[in-house]
């Protein structure tokens, strides 16, 4: 409860600084980003996944625990003590398969198997796999994939945060866009307003024909029109925009009215779309893309599983050894006794199927794992290298474009104010001022789509190297 609220606090106390001091009121990219990356709630579940993912390996790790244990055991029967038992024990599992152990023993009673040693004794031991299990066991095998799967909960946030930056991007260019437009639709209202009052006067003063009126109220309407149209997509791309706006884990706000986006928006992005070295993108996705990372940690997992597989390959052949002594005292029983001379007890297990069909099945399938898995990093790389060379493509396509559109947009401008003078000359009508604001209106909501798609192309190639975080 306490988290939550000092999210909430911070959260809060970072928007309201958006939206009260004059210099904050504005959104850039990188003021979204920060807050996606801090509070956005699918953000905080790839963290969650890298604790249980901890969580895992220390689960891991535990079956390599020492484990203390005592067995206790007495039979009376008819008077007769048959025997009393007691066998505490500590086993010490290695990383290289062998298990050290130390126990003490007192048996005593009337009816006891012969082979067993009565009164006080002690014995320090181990038991080894000699093949089998030698070099890897699934006790061995699992901590380090387990310690793998940590480094890919990791990459899969990378990967999750990528995709989720760039779901950002295109909903606040989309924003953006819809803002400006919204805008200059409203200064062009505003301007054909003030053309009605002019024809108006005009043609109360016997200048102009009384369609004149008609002709500018017309244009007018349809101007309003249009604004309504893009009030209404400017209003959803506000609401897109909110759903990455969150404040915590439960809940997040609504973009305020007063929020809009940068003056120079256009102008924010050039220092990094200006520097885009293809190829060193293609370098950069090749090491630090998180679907390659995967593959490649997918890669390692699936070789300790061949290890472990090839295991089933060979014989079972368990050696176990202890050392005994009487009495509790273990360093006597270590000084005073030699291996394999007095006092010991070995036992040697051999087990092995004689066809070795399921050794051989198993270890196959392993092989044909990593062969298709290399066969998809090899897919996957080419895939992303293609698709940033088109993105690349697209976005020099889109930079010409915006240059080209900038200068019709001029040109546009510059016949409007002409086309304008020539009128107040007498020399024009206001259908071709009006077709000329047109044009100014169609050519002003192209540039600034052209503009939004191309900065998001550029994000686009961040994204499609992975690196966008």
């Amino acid at each position: 409860m306490m988290r939550k609220i000092f999210f909430q606090i911070i959260a809060f106390t970072f928007m309201s600084q958006l939206i009260a001091q004059e210099s904050l009121k504005t959104l850039n990219i990188g003021q979204l980003h920060s807050i996606i990356r801090e509070f956005h709630p699918i953000v905080k579940q790839s963290e969650i996944r890298i604790t249980k993912a901890m969580a895992e390996h220390l689960l891991a790790k535990s079956n390599f625990d020492p484990i203390l244990s005592n067995a206790m055991s007495e039979k009376v029967f008819g008077g007769n003590e048959y025997y009393s038992f007691l066998a505490p024990e500590i086993k010490i599992p290695t990383w290289f398969g062998i298990e050290l152990s130390a126990g003490l023993q007192e048996l005593s009673g009337e009816k006891l198997d012969a082979s067993e040693a009565q009164g006080r004794s002690n014995y320090i031991g181990f038991s080894i796999p000699l093949a089998k299990n030698l070099i890897m066991d699934k006790r061995r095998a699992t901590l380090k994939q387990a310690k793998i799967y940590t480094t890919m909960a990791d990459v899969e946030k990378k990967f999750i945060v990528n995709d989720l930056m760039m779901q950002s991007v295109e909903a606040y260019y989309n924003w953006v866009k819809s803002y400006k437009v919204y805008q200059i639709i409203i200064d062009n209202a505003e301007n054909s307003k003030k053309r009605i009052d002019f024809i108006r006067a005009s043609v109360d003063n016997g200048e102009r024909p009384a369609v004149d009126t008609l002709e500018v109220v017309v244009q007018y309407q349809m101007i309003e029109l249009l604004l309504n149209t893009k009030l209404i997509e400017y209003q959803n791309a506000v609401f897109q925009l909110s759903s990455f706006l969150w404040v915590d884990e439960d809940s997040f706000i609504f973009l305020p009215n007063d929020v809009v986006p940068e003056e120079n928006w256009e102008d924010s992005f050039e220092s990094v779309t200006d520097s885009i070295d293809i190829q060193k993108v293609i370098e950069t996705a090749r090491v630090n893309h998180p679907a390659l990372e995967l593959n490649a940690l997918k890669n390692d997992i699936l070789t300790i599983e061949q290890k472990l597989k090839f295991q089933e390959l060979l014989p079972k052949i368990d050696l176990k050894y202890n050392q005994l002594g009487k009495g509790y005292d273990m360093l006597k029983t270590v000084q005073t006794h030699s291996v394999l001379q007095d006092n010991f007890q070995y036992g040697v297990k051999f087990e092995m199927p004689l066809f070795l069909a399921k050794g051989r099945a198993e270890y196959k399938i392993s092989k044909l794992k990593i062969e298709e898995n290399s066969l998809d990093k090899v897919q996957k790389q080419a895939g992303i290298e293609l698709k940033l060379l088109s993105y690349f493509n697209e976005y020099e396509n889109l930079r010409k474009q915006v240059v080209l559109q900038s200068s019709i947009y001029k040109s546009y401008q510059t016949l409007l104010s002409a086309e304008v003078l020539r009128f107040e000359n007498g020399e024009s009508s206001i259908f071709l001022v009006n077709s000329r604001e047109s044009k100014i209106l169609d050519g002003a909501e192209k540039l600034i789509n052209l503009k939004a798609k191309y900065f998001k192309t550029a994000f686009t190639l961040k994204w499609g190297a992975g690196t966008l975080q």
